[in-house]
Formats: structure tokens, C-alpha cells, sequence
């Protein structure tokens, strides 16, 4: 044998089986268990003892001193999921249990889409929100992220910067340009939050205010996350008739800031495009054949949450709410919004034409009287007196009476676009959703399915049923690719050293439960969960336990 094929078979068998672990005593020890590590590498049975917040012993553990033996037979142990697209920023404030993505098996979440929980300098006012039975108020990123650790949460949270908030603290609701002074601020908010524990820069570039923003604008403050070794990730300009050019965008920013690129949810959501993902992925395959370090996400649903508010032209946002339901109330304002709305503005993602003007391909979501409805039922109720009213007028009174916003999930991609996206190797998953309850305050509205079922789902269904995806690389897509991306360090993987976050879950039974008329209901077959090596999850129970931290840059 070679000494280099010697080398090999050593590293193999020194990874398998553990050192001694005998002379000491540990906390917790999972026996037997199909372990899947995250590398992607073929699972094993085995062990994993955990001492502290650490795994200690990945393999054959021995005959150790344990404080709590958890009995794996017959299931998978994997490292905890990464949520790598959340919304929970908020609702970990109020309630910290993060009962929905705890029981999808999620022990990180990361957050900050456009907006994020801080800055709040300039002319964004302090952020004022629920804690509890109280409120709290702060300026900061390091603010936020010292407070949910202070208030307790079951998950680990990550942050992004949002490229909203950033613009908005220099700018506040105004459409003009920015002076030079104005981006001096916007660069030293990004530097201040990077150093604050930023993961990188995040941009929602569909609506305003990140659609303000031109190319060059976010290359420069991309630039300076790349100073401190961040990512840029893109809910991308455009995913409907414009999916070429703002994919394009996205490659350039990446390239020209010199930074990691991460695009959010990749879709095609058109139906005139449907069809034309490989054309997608050939634009991201020849970026990353010259050495751009381009990936994605996706959530394994065809259908996404926006806003009614998101049909309003980007130039009636101007000014902020209260200006744009002025213009939704002004009659000669009104026939530029419908000749805008029916025919399109070149460069914007209309949701009403991606959907071909079809009101029953958006359901309301939102916490109003409407929720779980189609947007057809509504019209069909608001109009039973007039047949003949217009229905865009209907949206503009609707859009009045409950102040603007109105959570709407759109059906607007196909089952065959996402799953060639989801099969790629730098393809990862987020919920794009929150950490909602299916009881008390958390229990809102009638959200997405996606909020509870997302990661069950892709076990249950990508992986058992349509066989899209092998346990190892679907396991790989929801940990440690997720990690590496935002360069989460000793997470991720089930390796000794490592933190001990750790999901234990039936692969015969796993599967999401929640519907998008009845999306109050938690998935089935994830058993535990233990976050920092506590257990957070005990048999599908939660345990009330939150040793969840803030994972800072």
C-alpha cells in the first residue's frame, strides 16, 4: 500500500472512531442512530456524545458516563437545519420558543432580508417593539442581537445588514438621489454593522426602497462588506420577464465587490418564462466557472408571500404609506395606477401580469378579515351589488381599509422550475418564513405553509417520495452549506469540536402538515432537537429550554 492510500484509510477510521471517551463523563450521548454528518459523505450507524455545548465523539463512543442517553434506533441524527431565509427577527422578541422552526428541526435562523433589525440611525427613528408583555427600543444591530440573547430564544440567530434599512437611514421615504455625503453615511452604517456582527449585506431590490438603488450603488457598499470578509444576498431585482437581467445584476455585484454572492429563493415567476430555469442556471454556471462565487436558496413550495401593496407601481410608494394610500384615493391618480398596473413599467416585476390579471392565484394571508381567502372570493363578495364595478378599483379600497397591507401568497412558479434549481450543487433551502405558533399571540393571520412545513418537507417529499435528492445532499443543502455560505464556524456538520446542535428525525415519517388554507399545523417526525447541546426537543415536545445565541460575524 502507498503511503498515501495508508494516509487515507488513517484519516477514515481515525474520523469513524472516536478517541477514548471512557475516562470522562459526558452529558449527553444519542445511541445508534443513522448518522448523516452534513458533508454529504455516506451516513454510518453510530454515536455522538456531547459534553457542554460541544460534540465530543462522533462514531463508536464507547462505554461512557452519561447524564442522558437518547436512543436513536432506527433514526437519523443529523447537525441542526440552518434556516438560511427567516423572518423571525420580531417574533423571537415576543416569544422566543421559536416553536415553528424548532420543530421543522431548525437551530439557526438567518436573518435580515432587506430590512434588518438594525440600524436604526438617521432618519429612522429608534425601533421601538414587543418583549414579552413589554417593549423595548434600539439603534443598533449589536443592540438587537444582545437583546434576544438577554431575552432568551431556542434558536441561534444570524443576522445580515438589510440594504433597505441602510438606504432608508440616510434617505428616510424620499425617491431622490442620494448625495455624496448621504452614501459616506450609508458606507460607515454598513461598517458599523459588520463590526456589530453582520453576516453581510442583504437586498430586497423588487420594491422600493431597495429598487432604488442602481448597480453601482450596491457594488460600493458591497465593497465594504467585503472588507470584512461578508456575502451579498439578493432577493433579486426582477423574477418574472426581467429574471435574466437581475440574475445578471446579482453576478455583477458579486464580481466587481469582489464578495460571495447568495441568491434569495431562486425562481421564475412568469408564467411567459416558465420552463426556462436551465437558461437560469447556465448564467450562474458560467459565473462560477470564472471564479465567481455565485450560489442560491430556494423554499420547496410554487407559491410566494408578498403584499396586495406589491401590485402598486414602485412610484406610488414614494413618501411612504401614507402617501401611497393618498394616490390610492384620488381618482385621476387612480387611471395611472390601472394603465401602469394592466400594461407594466419596463424594469419592474409586476405580480398582477405574472399571474396573467388571475385573482384566484393570490390568497390573503394577512391578519385581517379576508385571511384565507382568494382574491377572487373577495372580489366576487365585494362586487355581488355591482357586477360591473372595476376590480382595480376594489384593490385600491381594499388596500385603503386595511392601511395599506395585505399579506398575499401569489402562485406564481412551477413545481418543474424548482426542482432543477433545487437539484443543483450550490443550491441551498430557506423558509423565507417565521417563527409562528400554532397557539397564542404567534398564532396570526393565515401565513404561508412554509413558516412550519419547509424543511420536513424537502425530507418527506424531495427525498422519500420523488427520490429528486439523496438523504446525504439534501442534509448537506439544509446544514452545512448553509454554514459555509455566511462562514458560521464549528456548525453545521456533526463533527467533535463542533457545537452541538443536533436533529434527530424518523425518515419514514417526516413530512409537513401545514396547508395553505389550514397552515396552522406543525410537521411530524422530527423527534428531538438540541441546541447548543441542550434539549429543546424531547419526543416532538418543546422543552421551554432556550439556550439559542447570536452568531455575530
Amino acid at each position: 500500500m502507498s503511503w498515501n492510500r495508508f494516509a487515507v484509510c488513517f484519516l477514515l477510521i481515525a474520523a469513524f472512531v472516536s478517541p477514548s471517551l471512557a475516562q470522562e463523563s459526558v452529558d449527553i450521548v444519542i445511541r445508534g442512530g443513522k448518522i448523516v454528518d452534513g458533508t454529504g459523505n455516506p451516513w454510518f450507524i453510530g454515536d455522538v456524545a456531547i459534553k457542554g455545548d460541544r460534540i465530543v465523539g462522533v462514531g463508536r463512543v464507547g462505554d461512557v458516563d452519561a447524564k442522558l442517553t437518547i436512543d436513536a434506533s432506527g433514526l437519523v441524527v443529523s447537525p441542526g437545519f440552518i434556516d438560511m431565509h427567516s423572518h423571525s427577527d420580531f417574533l423571537l422578541l415576543e416569544d422566543g420558543n421559536a416553536q415553528s422552526k424548532i420543530r421543522q428541526g431548525v437551530t439557526t435562523e438567518v436573518l435580515g432580508e432587506g430590512r434588518s433589525a438594525g440600524p436604526y440611525q438617521g432618519k429612522l427613528s429608534p425601533r421601538t417593539a414587543r418583549v414579552g408583555t413589554g417593549s423595548r427600543r434600539w439603534t443598533r444591530l449589536k443592540d438587537y442581537l444582545a437583546l434576544v440573547e438577554e431575552k432568551g430564544i431556542s434558536t441561534n440567530v444570524a443576522s445580515y445588514v438589510g440594504l433597505d434599512t441602510i438606504w432608508q437611514c440616510a434617505m428616510g421615504t424620499s425617491f431622490q438621489r442620494p448625495s455624496e455625503d448621504d452614501f459616506k453615511l450609508m458606507e460607515k452604517l454598513v461598517d458599523e454593522a459588520m463590526r456589530d456582527g453582520a453576516h453581510g449585506l442583504s437586498s430586497q431590490v423588487m420594491m422600493p426602497p431597495g429598487s432604488l438603488t442602481s448597480t453601482d450603488d450596491v457594488i460600493r457598499l458591497c465593497r465594504v462588506v467585503g472588507k470584512h470578509g461578508g456575502i451579498y444576498s439578493t432577493h433579486i431585482r426582477n423574477e418574472g420577464l426581467g429574471v435574466f437581467s437581475a440574475v445578471k445584476e446579482a453576478i455583477e455585484i458579486g464580481e466587481k465587490a469582489g464578495v460571495p454572492v447568495d441568491v434569495i429563493h431562486l425562481k421564475i415567476a412568469d408564467e411567459k418564462y416558465w420552463g426556462r430555469m436551465p437558461e437560469v442556471i447556465e448564467l450562474i454556471e458560467g459565473a462560477r466557472a470564472r471564479g465567481v462565487n455565485v450560489q442560491a436558496n430556494v423554499y420547496p413550495y410554487t407559491r410566494g408571500n408578498n403584499n396586495l401593496s406589491s401590485i402598486i407601481p414602485p412610484w406610488a410608494h414614494e413618501g411612504g404609506k401614507k402617501k401611497m394610500l393618498e394616490r390610492l384615493k384620488d381618482k385621476e391618480t387612480r387611471q395611472r395606477l390601472k394603465r401602469d398596473i394592466t400594461s407594466g413599467i419596463e424594469g419592474w416585476y409586476n405580480h398582477y401580469t405574472a399571474v396573467g390579471g388571475d385573482w384566484s392565484r393570490m390568497l390573503v394571508s394577512g391578519n385581517n378579515s379576508l385571511k384565507g381567502l382568494t382574491m377572487d372570493r373577495v372580489m366576487s363578495i365585494r362586487t355581488k351589488n355591482n357586477p360591473e364595478a372595476d376590480l382595480l378599483d376594489e384593490l385600491f379600497e381594499i388596500l385603503i381599509e386595511n392601511n395599506g397591507s395585505v399579506g398575499t401568497v401569489y402562485a406564481h412558479h412551477t413545481e418543474k422550475d424548482m426542482n432543477l434549481a433545487l437539484k443543483q450543487p450550490w443550491c441551498s433551502v430557506g423558509s423565507d418564513g417565521s417563527a409562528y405558533a400554532i397557539s397564542g399571540s404567534l398564532r396570526r393571520g393565515n401565513p404561508h405553509p412554509r413558516n412550519f412545513g419547509t424543511f420536513p418537507r424537502v425530507l418527506g417529499v424531495y427525498v422519500r417520495e420523488l427520490k429528486l435528492l439523496t438523504l446525504e445532499d439534501a442534509i448537506r443543502k439544509i446544514t452545512s452549506l448553509n454554514a459555509a455560505k455566511i462562514g458560521l464556524r464549528k456548525r453545521g456538520q456533526l463533527q467533535s469540536g463542533f457545537y452541538a446542535d443536533v436533529t434527530i428525525f424518523d425518515e419514514a415519517t417526516v413530512i409537513d402538515k401545514s396547508a395553505y388554507t389550514e397552515p396552522f399545523q406543525y410537521p411530524v417526525g422530527i423527534k428531538h432537537v438540541l441546541v447548543n447541546g441542550v434539549h429543546v426537543l424531547n419526543n416532538e415536545k418543546h422543552t421551554n429550554a432556550r439556550p439559542g445565541r447570536a452568531l455575530r460575524q
